[in-house]
């Protein structure tokens, strides 16, 4: 069972994540909040696999509320999937500074919303496709969107994990790129927990950001 907490300030949207996500029978919304302290406080006690995190609200934002989660210096790590109606990129880049392992729009289809929370769960990640080419052309030119490691990848990861980067960045699951290296699924897993912290990076999303920034794979036309 996938455990989530729903953070909305409004409480149509927080009634209607949670109706979607308890109708699925591997999904269990175990707690909700109206602010990003109140989501800090639950994820904090109970641990849940996905934090569903509004940005704008009242109080705490959502972006401070996942720095606190998940952000560079957090030992135990919760994984926050952005959820939010606001197209625009500072919130995007903000999200993605902060941690985030995914960013969606409200917008999105009720089954794209469900399949991006199991993603998040099982440490795949997500962005939103509507978003993804404008924002990787955007961050090859803003270096500070995530800590980078002196060097390029060449220098820092072993030719495994080199080919395992870059079909992360091309939008491959775990059990995908363990189909195309001819690999298991357990060993794909294993070198990417030796390579994010060669990068620098939390997260499969912001490794895949990384992989843009440093040219080793091109931003798609």
């Amino acid at each position: 069972m996938i455990r989530v907490v729903v953070a909305d300030d409004q409480p149509l949207v927080r009634a209607g994540l949670r109706t979607l996500l308890d109708a699925e029978r591997d999904l269990e919304v175990v707690a909700v909040a109206t602010d990003g302290r109140e989501a800090v406080e639950a994820a904090r006690t109970l641990r849940p696999d996905v934090v569903c995190m509004d940005i704008r609200m009242p109080g705490q934002d959502g972006i401070s509320a996942t720095r606190e989660l998940c952000g560079p210096g957090v030992e135990d790590p919760v994984p926050v999937l952005v959820l939010t109606t606001f197209d625009i990129d500072e919130y995007l880049f903000g999200a993605l500074e902060a941690g985030a392992s995914g960013f969606l729009l409200k917008d999105a289809e009720p089954e794209v919303l469900v399949a991006a929370v199991r993603s998040v769960a099982r440490g795949n990640g997500t962005l939103d496709d509507a978003l993804t080419k404008r924002v990787l052309r955007e961050v090859v030119t803003r270096r500070e969107i995530v800590p980078v490691t002196a060097g390029r990848a060449s220098e820092l990861l072993t030719a495994r994990e080199h080919d395992i980067l870059l079909l992360l960045a091309q939008g491959l699951s775990n059990d995908e790129i363990a189909a195309e290296l001819v690999l298991e699924t357990s060993t794909v897993k294993s070198h990417l927990a030796r390579m994010m912290p060669k990068l620098g990076v939390r997260s499969r999303l912001q490794a895949a950001v990384w992989a843009y920034q440093n040219k080793v794979v091109a931003v798609p036309d």
